[in-house]
């Protein structure tokens, strides 16, 4: 039986701490400017090294949830891990392109930024609303440790086929980069830590200490790396607040469709409540982790891409939190099988 996690204290008012954190970025932005560029000044390579830092932390606790025991039960009901896959590699990845390219249309970074956010589905903070939507919590470790594997596999590709329909430009290299670094590295390291620790302290012990300690890390590394994006960007925003509106729209209705291509698959598939909504949660919530650095990696920090991606993120949490609220009011109305 897979474990369930307990929703802490961070991840209880995330909302609140990612607004909080956008705040403070944009008054450091007009009162204290050269903190958050001499941060940014410390790069190798074009990559900002505090900021590689707080990406690798953002990473590392997500990917400790792939277990391959969990793979194995892939066969034991797959209709709803198949829906899981379908709506995480094409209709999330096609509706957010097509909205981005609608309402986008000559802000090429913000385009792309969404193409990220669609095509990452997530592998950690599903795992905190399949908890709190009283959901199966078997399908749910299995459909994150699937996406952890897929992700490495159909990530670049995606991005690239999305990007390429209008001929914008990415740095293909790059992309591959960012997959291997923010997925894979963490990926490994994640198995081989898991493995070290519960050989040497118990499964108790990484369970009940080492993932909770690394998962406030974690967080506390994204409210950081907000902090740092909206310092570099405050002036643009302050200056264009219109930018925000404008990729909001998208993103929000993206939310609204997806949601609801897979309510109604659900429902036409006849799941049981416990199973169709961790496929809706899990289909309809975006990696923003690695959506964020791959931003970063292909464009620079302070740019509309890097923006576009957080963005993704502050409107997400909310979002899947009133998925949850929806879900439960669903249940209870018999919208889907008991």
């Amino acid at each position: 039986m897979a474990e369930t996690k307990e929703l802490g204290f961070f991840e209880k008012y995330l909302a609140a701490w990612v607004a909080l954190c956008m705040v403070l970025g944009l008054v450091l932005s007009q009162y204290f400017p050269a903190l958050s560029i001499a941060i940014n000044d410390l790069q190798i390579s074009g990559i900002s090294i505090p900021i590689g830092i707080c990406l690798f932390l953002m990473m590392y606790p997500a990917l400790l949830n792939f277990q391959v025991a969990e793979l194995k039960k892939l066969l034991h009901q797959p209709k709803p891990i198949l829906i899981t896959i379908l709506s995480n590699w094409i209709w999330a990845p096609l509706v957010t392109a097509g909205l981005a390219y609608f309402f986008l249309s000559g802000h090429d970074q913000l385009i792309v930024s969404l193409i990220l956010l669609g095509s990452s589905p997530c592998t950690a903070m599903v795992l905190v609303w399949g908890v709190l939507a009283n959901g199966n919590q078997e399908q749910n470790f299995v459909n994150t440790s699937l996406n952890t594997v897929t992700i490495m596999v159909f990530y670049a590709p995606i991005v690239s086929l999305l990007t390429g329909i209008q001929n914008i430009q990415i740095d293909r290299a790059a992309l591959l980069i960012s997959v291997f670094v923010f997925i894979g590295i963490p990926l490994v390291l994640g198995y081989l830590s898991k493995r070290y620790i519960t050989r040497t302290k118990g499964e108790r012990w990484f369970l009940d200490v080492f993932k909770p300690l690394v998962g406030k890390i974690a967080i506390l590394a994204l409210l950081t790396t907000l902090i740092v994006l909206f310092s570099l960007n405050g002036t643009v925003l302050i200056q264009n607040p219109g930018e925000m509106i404008l990729v909001s729209i998208p993103l929000l209705l993206g939310f609204a469709i997806v949601v609801g291509i897979n309510l109604l698959i659900t429902k036409l598939a006849g799941l049981r409540y416990q199973e169709a909504i961790i496929s809706v949660i899990i289909g309809s919530s975006s990696h923003f982790e690695i959506a964020i650095a791959t931003a970063i990696s292909l464009y620079g920090l302070g740019s509309q891409a890097a923006l576009g991606t957080t963005m993704g993120l502050f409107w997400e949490v909310p979002i899947m939190l009133s998925l949850v609220y929806l879900g439960k009011k669903l249940r209870q109305r018999g919208f889907w099988k008991q």
